[in-house]
């Protein structure tokens, strides 16, 4: 079997993407038509891109990109008027229409990381002794594309989130049917009645994990059904 090539590491906008990207930001983000022309909104992007990447902080920004107080004024207003997410679903929506989101198979799990400046959506974080920290409950489809996203502290439950984050799919999910089901692969953090319950209200044909069942390899009985813990696996 010949090995895929991976793709290119993005430090900047292609061509091809931004083509598809100012349009979007030219509706919903005009230039004034008086006052001091705007920054680049392209450079903006691409400065994102290269501090998202490098972890710097603001003002270490290359000036290539331009000022960086005005890039990160620029940042904070895209975030005021949602900009981001309608990137990200415009993309989403193109992938789909070209067959690209694969339905069929997707996944759940959430991820944590600290919060050394605080936030609304803030937890003691269990791994890390206690400090600040979040929770990101990530959706996505059998390659790794984000279909969902729900941020939310690192001390809440992966479970009490997956209902959330299958509500937030960012944009209108396919009809489930007997020809095309949807199947849901979780690990045994989602083995309890809080996941059945969101896995069955959004129609999935759910593929859970079973706590313990690391053991049945080693000889060990089950103290599970044998059917498994949820319907669909």
């Amino acid at each position: 079997m010949k090995k895929k090539k991976p793709m290119p590491t993005i430090w900047e906008v292609p061509d091809e993407l931004w083509e598809r990207i100012e349009p979007l930001i030219l509706e919903i983000d005009p230039p004034k038509e008086t006052g001091r022309p705007r920054i680049n909104p392209r450079n903006v992007l691409d400065a994102l891109i290269f501090r998202i990447r490098t972890g710097c902080q603001w003002n270490h920004i290359p000036r290539v990109y331009g000022d960086d107080s005005t890039i990160h004024r620029t940042f904070q207003h895209w975030v005021d008027i949602e900009l981001f997410p309608k990137i990200w679903a415009l993309l989403v929506e193109e992938c789909a229409e070209l067959g690209l989101v694969d339905w069929e198979w997707q996944a759940a799990d959430g991820t944590m990381g600290k919060a050394r400046l605080g936030g609304d959506e803030i937890g003691a974080n269990p791994t890390d002794r206690g400090k600040n920290g979040t929770k990101k409950s990530i959706l996505t489809d059998r390659m790794g594309g984000p279909l969902s996203i729900v941020v939310a502290g690192a001390n809440v439950h992966d479970a009490k989130l997956l209902d959330k984050t299958l509500e937030g799919i960012i944009i209108d999910r396919p009809n489930v049917t007997k020809a095309k089901p949807q199947h849901l692969c979780l690990d045994k953090g989602y083995d309890n009645p809080t996941s059945a319950t969101a896995i069955e209200k959004h129609n999935y044909t759910g593929h859970v994990r079973r706590i313990g069942e690391e053991k049945l390899g080693r000889g060990k009985k089950s103290i599970l059904p044998e059917d498994g813990l949820w319907k669909g696996r």
